[in-house]
């Protein structure tokens, strides 16, 4: 009998992925970042897959040139691209690790368009803004959300700003040939002029114009305000900017970033977003995120710590943008460890003008992150010999590794002149130097992606405090550096009492350093702050605020011993019978 044939299965055709395009008005920093990460974490907790995207409108092909000063900190993934800082918050909201398909920038897009027209792939046709531009724009932010339910696109800078405008015509283009799948969130300011004490809302109204003129229409609008919206507010900007007022969602000044995801969320966020998109709506509350703020809220301790770095001044002002991440991984910590943290930011020249017991002085703790060039290095230096000799606990992030390296050089082996090559060529003792390969790339003035980026291995020595805290002996972390610890000097180091208790696999490069002698003396050699998730701190972050709790106990312990011999001294002074 002849074998019947089986019927060949039909390929099962793909989902359509939604998009969501978020632009910001009226001034930069208005929080789309922060509201982007929010819709993503929403959507996630409701079932449903999300790919956040990133757009920076620089020519740069990315961040990693660009002064932490002028664009704050540079984020950098598992696959080594140096990316905006709001790709740390969309990785801590949504507890995923992106990669480069999730940052787009305008030199990205121009290298590619002019690339394919040197290649002769437009098949001889005069390349022009629309519709190559915008088509490599939309094939980039397709790529980025091909495996996801949901692309959330945050468009930087602001509505009406000459270098992003074809950033906007390519989500108007994507609109019109997919209406149902595309949905644009516009996020605005409300002031609140100290002389009038009431909430304008004319400045968002004139933003959503800005927006028409290019053929936009927002779907919802997300008002920034220092203050909740009232009703009035809401009605008018529906009004004026014709979308409903349900889909009107105030956003306000909070005291954590992580409480913007419940605050959208009451207000039915996700529900407005999955009913516009005609996507099941899924009524799930978001009962993790409700723990961690009342974990946040009821703090048993708090603990005062300084960040020593240098990029905290632009003009008259100070920012902690430049290490973002780092501020919200000791945050992290805090929390899981029943902590409120009072974060002081102390630019490291200040250090080195006052002297570090001045500055430092009354700090449970003490971080000195990453950074580059010579500026403000003794004053680092400074903080750590302090916090060494004064037990005080201390965590080095990269140069704060290995500026930690040098300073035991200099106070402990007497090393005098020690240093970086990075500071000086022809130091007497070089105990961090340039690894091999970025010296020639250095050379060819070969700046832009080419540190030792993203994740490496690294193996942990047995029975070191980092194998402690981590419960492992082998793990993965991102880097971002070009210089490393002088392996010449390993054996001197150890045999003072420094240990290097983690190792590239090779055993060729020196990525931890601890001080067993000391409560809490750690460095790394990569960026730990670059894994911390408010529900997943990170095991040197934890360990840091853990170890400053431990002091704090024995300290108060010890007081308490020494009040209790003081009070039994004195009893015993007044029993005694007089002479």
């Amino acid at each position: 009998m002849a074998k019947k044939k089986s019927k060949k299965k039909e390929p099962r055709p793909q989902k359509a992925t939604k998009f969501i395009f978020i632009s910001g008005g009226v001034i930069s920093g208005i929080g789309k970042g922060i509201t982007s990460a929010s819709i993503s974490a929403i959507l996630k907790s409701k079932g449903f897959t999300v790919a956040p995207v990133k757009i920076d409108m620089y020519l740069n092909q990315d961040a990693g040139t660009i002064r932490p000063q002028e664009h704050g900190e540079v984020f950098v993934t598992d696959d080594g691209i140096e990316t905006d800082q709001d790709l740390g918050h969309y990785e801590r909201f949504t507890g995923e690790n992106l990669s480069r398909a999730n940052y787009i920038t305008t030199g990205q897009i121009y290298a590619e368009v002019l690339r394919k027209e040197r290649a002769f792939e437009y098949d001889g046709e005069d390349v022009e803004a629309i519709p190559h531009v915008t088509n490599e724009i939309l094939r980039r932010i397709t790529l980025a959300g091909r495996k996801a339910d949901i692309a959330i696109v945050e468009l930087g800078g602001t509505v009406g700003e000459y270098q992003n405008a074809i950033f906007f015509e390519a989500s108007r283009i994507l609109k019109l040939r997919h209406p149902g799948d595309v949905l644009h969130v516009h996020v605005a300011y409300l002031p609140i002029p100290s002389y009038l004490g009431e909430m304008k809302s004319k400045p968002v109204q004139q933003s959503v114009r800005m927006l028409n003129s290019m053929g936009i229409e927002p779907d919802i609008i997300v008002g920034r305000s220092e203050i909740p919206m009232d009703d009035k507010r809401k009605e008018r900007v529906a009004l004026f900017c014709n979308v409903d007022k349900k889909a009107v969602l105030s956003n306000p000044d909070v005291r954590s970033i992580y409480e913007v995801p419940v605050i959208l969320n009451q207000q039915s966020a996700g529900e407005i977003i999955l009913e516009k998109l005609g996507l099941e709506k899924r009524n799930k509350d978001m009962h993790e995120w409700k723990i961690l703020l009342r974990q946040i809220s009821n703090p048993k301790h708090e603990i005062k710590i300084a960040v020593v770095g240098k990029y905290f001044g632009t003009g008259n002002f100070e920012l902690a943008d430049s290490y973002v991440s780092v501020i919200e991984a000791i945050k992290h910590a805090g929390w899981a460890c029943k902590a409120n943290i009072k974060l002081s930011w102390v630019d490291s020249l200040k250090v080195e003008e006052s002297g570090a017991k001045k500055v430092l002085s009354g700090y449970e703790g003490i971080i000195v992150p990453g950074g580059f060039g010579s500026r403000g290095t003794e004053g680092m230096i400074a903080a750590i010999r302090y916090a060494r000799e004064n037990n005080i606990p201390y965590l080095g992030l990269c140069y704060g590794m290995q500026m930690a390296a040098i300073e035991f050089a200099r106070n402990v082996l007497k090393m005098r002149g020690a240093n970086t090559t990075e500071i000086d060529l022809k130091a007497k003792f070089p105990i961090v130097h340039i690894m091999p390969d970025q010296e020639k790339k250095l050379l060819s003035r070969d700046y832009g992606a080419s540190m030792r980026l993203g994740a490496w291995q690294c193996v942990l020595k047995k029975g070191s405090l980092a194998e402690k805290l981590y419960g492992t002996r082998r793990i993965s972390e991102r880097h971002r550096h070009r210089y490393e610890f002088n392996n010449k000097f390993r054996a001197v180091f150890e045999k003072a009492g420094l240990v290097f208790s983690g190792a590239s696999p090779d055993g060729k490069l020196a990525e931890v350093l601890e001080l067993p002698s000391h409560p809490f003396f750690m460095g790394s050699q990569f960026h730990p702050e670059f894994k911390s998730r408010p529900f997943a701190p990170h095991p040197l972050f934890k360990g840091f605020i853990g170890a400053i709790l431990k002091l704090r106990k024995e300290k108060e312990k010890q007081m308490q011993t020494q009040e209790q011999k003081a009070a039994e001294a004195e009893t015993i002074k007044v029993a005694a019978p007089a002479k």
